[in-house]
C-alpha cells in the first residue's frame, strides 16, 4: 500500500518519551513532525498488526567495510529500521578523518562514533590494543575536539582479543582521562573476571558510562546463582548504564531471562552488527534483537524506550527518539509475525516468540523503505 508521505497512519503509534500509545496519524512537514492525532482506524483497513515508533537507534554496531574489519554497509541498517547508528570503535584518532569523510557524512542514516582509544580503531585483524603505542591520549582528545559533532563516547574494549598485551587497568585509566578531558562517557567492554575482578572494573566507571555485552554468558557474566551480581547492581545505582550488544557471541537467553526476572533491564538494546552476520547470511537486526528481549519477558514499553528515547538522550540526539511536534520525522514502522517463531541466542539455545520486522522507514519524512516492499 502507498501512503502520502505527509501523513503516516497506524493502528498503533508509540512514543516512549511521552507514553502515547494509540491508533492515529502523524502529519509531517519539512522533515519534522507537524502534528500527532489520535483516532480510530477502520476495521476494513489493512494496517494489521503494525506499529510506528520513532526511528530506531542502535548505539553499538560496526560500519564501513573499507575502514573496519567488522564494518558493514550502513544502508542495510537503515532498511531494517535503524535511522541512527552508533559506530563502536571502528575509527580511532589515526583514521577518523577518512572515516568521517567516507562513512559518516555520506550515510543517509545518522552515524555517531564511540571513538576508539586505539589510534588504529578496528582497522586491523589484530586486537585494537595489541600494540601499546596505539594508545595516545592527546591524539584521542584532539580528534574529539575536531569531530565532536560526530562523537558520543570513548570506546574501550578490555577483552583479551582486543587487549592481549596492554594492562587493562592502565587502558581503562587512559580512557577515563580522555573521557574527563572531553566530557564524554565511556562505552566499555569488560575483561574476564579471573584476570581482573568485575568489582574492581565496575568501581572505576562513572555515572553515564556504558557497559556493553551485558547479557553475555562467558568469559564474564553479570548473573550468578540466579541473581544479578551485587557489584552490577551497585554500578547501576551509581548511574552506570548497561547495553545489550548482541553480536556473534554476547547474548545468552538464560542470562537475559535471569536478569529480566530480577528486574535488571538493559538501558539500551543494540545489535553489535558486524560483517560476520552478513557473511553468515542470517538475518540479524535491531527488530530481531528486540523480539528476543520480549521472548525472555521484557515488556514492550521498556523495549521501545531502549531503542528510542533512552539512547537518544545518551548520544545527545535531542530531536530524535520521540513522536512530538517539532521532532525530526525519522520513523520506523514494524510489523509482527502472525505466529511464534524460533529465536536462537549466540550459544544456539532456543526460545519462541513473535518477531518484529521493519516494513517502512522514514528519514526526515522521506520514505526509505516502503510498506510490503524489499
Amino acid at each position: 500500500m502507498n501512503f502520502d508521505i505527509s501523513h503516516v497512519t497506524s493502528r498503533r503509534l508509540v512514543c516512549p518519551e511521552s507514553g502515547f500509545d494509540a491508533p492515529g496519524t502523524i502529519s509531517l512537514s519539512e522533515g519534522r513532525i507537524k502534528d500527532l492525532e489520535e483516532h480510530a482506524i477502520p476495521d476494513s483497513s489493512s494496517f494489521g498488526s503494525d506499529l510506528v515508533l520513532p526511528g530506531l537507534i542502535d548505539i553499538h554496531c560496526h560500519l564501513g567495510a573499507a575502514h573496519s574489519v567488522f564494518g558493514v554497509d550502513p544502508s542495510g541498517l537503515l532498511r531494517s529500521g535503524t535511522t541512527f547508528a552508533g559506530s563502536q570503535g571502528d575509527a580511532g584518532a589515526g583514521n577518523i578523518d577518512r572515516y568521517v569523510e567516507e562513512v559518516v557524512r555520506p550515510a543517509r542514516l545518522k552515524v555517531k562514533l564511540a571513538i576508539n582509544l586505539s589510534m588504529v580503531g578496528e582497522s586491523t585483524e589484530a586486537g585494537c590494543f595489541s600494540d601499546p603505542t596505539w594508545v595516545n591520549i592527546d591524539a584521542c582528545v584532539d580528534a574529539v575536539d575536531r569531530y565532536r559533532d560526530y562523537i558520543w563516547a570513548i570506546a574501550i574494549n578490555a577483552s583479551h582479543h582486543a587487549c592481549p598485551a596492554f594492562n587493562p587497568q592502565a587502558l581503562l585509566n587512559a580512557g577515563l582521562k580522555v573521557a574527563d578531558e572531553t566530557g564524554l562517557p565511556i562505552l566499555y567492554g569488560l575483561r574476564r573476571p579471573e584476570h581482573w575482578g568485575l568489582v574492581d572494573q565496575l568501581s572505576l566507571l562513572r555515572q553515564g558510562d556504558v557497559v556493553t555485552y551485558c547479557f553475555r554468558k562467558s568469559p564474564h557474566c553479570i548473573v550468578y546463582n540466579n541473581q544479578v551480581l551485587d557489584c552490577v547492581i551497585d554500578a547501576r545505582k551509581r548511574g552506570v548504564l548497561f547495553d545489550v550488544g548482541h553480536g556473534c557471541g554476547s547474548f545468552d537467553f538464560d542470562v537475559a531471562e535471569t536478569a529480566v526476572r530480577c528486574g535488571f533491564l538493559p538501558d539500551t538494546i543494540s545489535t553489535d552488527l558486524q560483517t560476520r552476520h552478513v557473511t553468515q547470511g542470517m538475518r540479524h537486526d535491531l527488530p530481531l534483537v528486540m523480539s528476543k528481549l520480549r521472548a525472555v519477558g521484557m515488556q514492550e514499553a521498556e523495549i521501545f524506550k531502549a531503542v528510542t528515547s533512552t539512547p537518544a538522550k545518551l548520544v545527545g540526539a535531542i530531536d530524535r527518539g520521540k513522536l512530538t511536534v517539532g521532532s525530526r520525522a525519522d520513523l520506523s514502522r514494524l510489523i509482527e509475525s502472525d505466529t511464534k517463531c524460533k529465536l536462537v541466542d549466540t550459544s544456539d539455545k532456543e526460545r519462541y516468540g513473535k518477531v518484529w520486522t521493519a516494513a517502512e522507514v522514514f528519514v526526515r519524512g522521506e520514505v526509505v523503505k516502503k510498506w510490503n516492499s524489499e
